[in-house]
């Protein structure tokens, strides 16, 4: 062992040790029991940040850990490796998306090892290689005959200048990104798929997830948005046509006084065709901003349409108004509006003088004004006829049961959860796999003709997708007969949907999931970012329930255990390049070693917390890297050292060993348990100093510093790998220090010979003795009166009184 700490050399021997050794690869063995560990796989952006480092980090510490635990561990790599950034890479660097997504995933799978992550690189996936995306197609097809899929016409972004179709991050106060064009709202046709079928079951599984943060699951419930309504119909005068609404406060309707409904809508796009007003309006809602934001603080425009409806219950006209805040793709694109009692509704009401009529009061009976705001909350019926004086859950029974008794509506369920659609007009992405004859008709792809191998020699404009731009592309045949292929590309959240499960079967070329999927899954622990709380999970947990449904998988959920890390920060704010106040880890690898840069993110901050940046944070955690390294490069000058023998040892001894076997069960709580590895290394740390302060003058205290040395090369080795490596080899040991058992704490060494206990004379500490944690209260007693300290402040005085508290303390009375 060198008696100087040579990062470098060292993290390069272990990781050439590892890769030779083939130490990560995970084999199925139904003998043993399974751990897998996932990290949400990157984008290849071309260069690894801190929030990737962080991340992965906390992965493998955490399979580090299984391992040692003895568990059968599965922690794989991939690259989230389609989407938009690599087409405005391509754009601005004139270089084809592919080329430079396959250098970006070469530069940084080198990164990755250079802070030696235990992946099993035989399982990596890229998702844009058609042996991976070929699985999704056949999938996405399957669906389709089982009637979970579907296409239909549905609004988009739309550039008529670069006549193209942008995505909502492409759009920029409402005009389009690249040539600052007002941005339309388009019908085009999409493929959609099922979400919503199992809108119940996404909903209900959420209890089975008792490893997930409350956080994300309140976040997921509140997506799916069950509630419990009423359907009604408000039929049009004069016309053969109604109106459908859904509301969640039916004890509100008495207080209808007119309807809104969507730009879109049937009725105001049939109003239009008379109406010149109404017709200008429908094309600005075209160009309008849907995101719910926005939506909520956006000024309440509409215009009358002239149609008049007729209310279920009192038989009374009201208005129907066409307005900007109704959406045609949110329930049937129309609402009650009940000004006295939604705040928007009462917005819009008072900008176009409507009438605001209150049917709810205060259930306590204090005043209600509807002068400057609606009043939104549930309380008891007025001016409702015969449902006066009724509150909301009686109100929404009765209401409810005289609709469906006249036939006008009905008591149910909705969701805010709405089907998934999948199509996108880019290039950069999964080719979607149906095809058309010359009728139009649907067709899929047949697996024999699958994959669909998305073009990679291609050329970027700027505007149009290249398989859009090439007709030869899309020419095909089935059945000997002219076809046409889909030229939509699949939303990248699929290929993020079920990765996780072919990890499982990387290698398998001739099935979407095998036998392994059923051993390895569910993931034991999932670890990424609380920005993909909603849409990544949940439409992964949607996948899973497909994949389960299709008989490849026998669990109902993906991911058993949820960690959701911090964020990365520096000088208070996010680290970003338009900040400058980013930090390149490559540069900390090479100037302190991967060691330490591990280890400054796990000790810095608990891991869900954000974590603040500390050029002297590093610093100091490289420091304790080199007093641990000094300390076992010091022991281990003096030869190998004997077994503890436990039946005679001094005050000092057992005190480095209690503190040894102390430090072992509290790192083992910390690291499995609670996650908390910021306290399991400060407890490693104290040990340390424990070590440090030590006094070595016998073979049985050179056993005792063997002993703990080991402890902390062991509970240390998950987090900083390459020096614990070189370390347990220079303590003696034939083994490797990843291969061995995780450290058992001695119970018998948790025992204190003597403890420690405060003596006051009235009420103030004069003294501290040590005493046998079993020594009787008259020994105590005495040897507290006998104390020096003690004796200075009851000299003279006589002895009123003794408490005795065993373990703690001992209080004097003395006047």
């Amino acid at each position: 062992m060198e008696e100087q700490y040579n990062p470098h050399k060292i993290e390069s021997e272990a990781q050439s040790f590892w890769e030779t050794n083939e130490c990560f690869k995970a084999v199925h063995d139904a003998s043993k029991e399974k751990f897998y560990c996932l990290s949400m796989f990157p984008y290849p952006s071309g260069r690894l940040h801190m929030g990737h480092v962080r991340n992965y980090t906390i992965g493998d510490v955490v399979s580090r850990y299984q391992k040692m635990l003895g568990k059968n561990v599965l922690q794989p790599m991939g690259w989230d490796a389609f989407g938009l950034p690599a087409e405005n890479a391509a754009i601005k660097h004139e270089v084809a998306p592919a080329k430079w997504t396959y250098e970006n995933v070469d530069y940084m799978k080198g990164q990755l090892k250079r802070l030696g992550f235990g992946y099993d690189w035989d399982r990596e996936v890229a998702t844009c290689r058609p042996e991976y995306y070929k699985w999704e197609q056949w999938f996405f097809t399957e669906l389709y005959k089982k009637g979970l899929v579907y296409k239909k016409t549905s609004a988009v972004n739309w550039c008529p200048n670069d006549q193209t179709v942008l995505a909502n991050e492409q759009v920029i106060e409402g005009c389009c990104w690249r040539c600052d064009t007002v941005v339309e709202k388009k019908e085009i046709p999409q493929w959609f798929v099922k979400i919503t079928d199992y809108a119940d079951e996404l909903l209900n599984d959420l209890d089975q997830l008792e490893g997930w943060p409350d956080q994300v699951k309140a976040m997921q419930r509140n997506w799916i948005g069950r509630s419990e309504g009423v359907e009604m119909t408000f039929p049009v005068k004069d016309s053969d046509q109604s109106i459908e609404i859904y509301t969640t406060r039916p004890d509100t309707v008495m207080g209808v006084t007119y309807v809104a409904v969507a730009a879109q809508h049937p009725l105001a796009l049939q109003a239009a065709k008379d109406n010149a007003e109404l017709a200008a309006f429908i094309e600005e809602c075209k160009q309008q901003t849907t995101a719910e934001a926005d939506m909520a603080t956006m000024e309440k425009k509409g215009v009358a349409t002239g149609i008049t409806a007729i209310h279920p219950i009192t038989g009374d006209e009201v208005p129907v108004w066409a307005a900007n805040f109704v959406l045609m793709d949110y329930g049937s694109g129309a609402v009650m509006s009940v000004p006295g009692h939604d705040q928007r509704d009462y917005e819009f009401a008072k900008a176009y003088g409507l009438d605001i009529k209150q049917v709810i009061t205060a259930a306590d009976g204090s005043d209600v004004s509807l002068d400057e705001a609606a009043y939104t909350e549930k309380g008891t019926l007025v001016n409702s006829g015969q449902f006066d004086g009724l509150n909301f859950q009686e109100a929404f029974d009765q209401i409810s049961a005289y609709l469906a008794a006249e036939g006008k509506g009905k008591k149910t369920v909705n969701y805010r959860l709405r089907d998934w659609g999948v199509s996108r007009q880019r290039y950069w992405g999964t080719p979607i796999p149906m095809m058309y004859d010359e009728q139009g008709n649907e067709i899929p792809v047949p697996l024999d003709q699958l994959p669909v191998v998305l073009p990679e020699d291609v050329e970027m404009d700027g505007v149009q997708s290249p398989i859009k731009a090439d007709p030869e592309w899309a020419k095909t045949e089935f059945n000997g007969q002219p076809a046409f292929r889909e030229t939509d590309t699949f939303d990248t959240f699929m290929e993020s949907s079920w990765y996780y499960a072919r990890y499982c079967s990387a290698t398998n070329n001739d099935q979407m999931l095998d036998e392994e999927a059923n051993y390895w899954l569910p993931v034991d622990q999932y670890i990424g970012g609380i920005e993909h709380a909603i849409l990544h999970l949940l439409y992964a947990r949607f996948f899973h329930k497909l994949l389960r449904d299709a008989g490849f998988v026998d669990s109902d959920e993906p991911f058993k255990r949820l960690l959701c890390q911090g964020m990365v920060n520096k000088d208070g704010s996010k680290m970003s390049k338009s900040k400058g106040n980013t930090v390149d880890p490559q540069e900390m690898i090479e100037q302190y070693g991967a060691d330490t840069v591990r280890l400054f993110m796990m000790f810095t901050a608990p891991p869900e917390q954000t974590l603040e940046w500390n050029d002297a944070g590093v610093e100091g955690a490289h420091r304790f890297i080199k007093r641990l390294w000094k300390a076992v490069h010091t022991h281990t000058q003096a030869g190998a050292a004997p077994a503890v023998d436990k039946t005679s040892l001094t005050k000092e001894q057992q005190d480095l060993r209690r503190k040894t076997h102390e430090t072992i069960q509290k790192v083992t709580d910390d690291m499995g348990r609670r996650q908390t590895f910021n306290t399991a290394i400060a407890a490693v740390m104290e040990l340390t100093n424990s070590i440090t302060r030590f006094d070595v003058t016998s073979d049985q205290d050179r056993a005792c510093l063997q002993e703990a040395l080991e402890a902390s090369v062991l509970l240390l080795s998950p987090i900083v790998p390459h020096v614990t490596h070189e370390m347990w080899k220079a303590l003696g040991n034939t083994s490797i220090v990843m291969e061995e058992a995780w450290p058992a704490f001695d119970e018998s060494a948790l025992v204190k010979s003597v403890i420690e206990v405060v003596v006051q004379v009235n009420g103030k500490v004069r003294a501290k003795i040590e005493v046998a944690p079993d020594a009787p209260k008259d020994e105590v007693e005495a040897l507290a009166l006998a104390d020096e300290h003690v004796q200075k402040f009851t000299e003279g005085k006589t002895i009123r009184k003794v408490i005795v508290v065993p373990g703690k303390l001992v209080n004097i009375v003395a006047n």
